[in-house]
């Protein structure tokens, strides 16, 4: 399979926005948050930061999107990795995050993950990745080492 990274263009803040919704409605305990405002907030993030997506593409079709950046001096951050469901399994999400590994240039990278999202933590660990914190109930962060030279 051949794939391809593109720029997110303004088309793309939908799809984006109903990823980030599906995982919320999936996986975060709404008896702790207010969704809408947790939804604004997420909307205000992609129209900020689109610029910053990169979209995925296989065999000239688009799979999804990832945001990779460097979160302060220190760390890589990888965010919002979403696939469409029939590209899912396929091993595309392990070769961009191993892709981003390698990009971080020395550096740690770390991600925010939904602790009931057993099937992206499973895939985390394998990679690398160990939880480093809880800050809720509802989410990991986990970080993956620098690779050594």
């Amino acid at each position: 399979m051949k794939l391809d990274f593109r720029p997110a263009q303004p088309e793309d803040l939908e799809p984006l926005f109903a990823f980030n919704r599906e995982l919320i409605d999936a996986y975060e305990d709404k008896t702790q948050i207010d969704r809408g405002r947790v939804l604004a907030w997420v909307r205000r993030k992609l129209e900020r930061h689109l610029s910053e997506y990169t979209c995925i593409w296989a065999d000239g079709q688009k799979a999804g999107y990832f945001h990779f950046y460097p979160s302060d001096g220190e760390v890589m951050e990888l965010d919002d990795l979403y696939l469409f469901p029939a590209f899912r399994g396929r091993g595309i999400g392990t070769e961009i995050i191993r892709a981003c590994c390698r990009a971080a240039a020395g550096r740690p990278v770390v991600l925010y993950v939904f602790v009931r999202n057993t099937r992206a933590v499973a895939l985390y660990r394998r990679l690398g990745f160990c939880v480093a914190a809880q800050p809720s109930t509802t989410r990991y962060i986990m970080r993956r080492e620098a690779d050594t030279p």
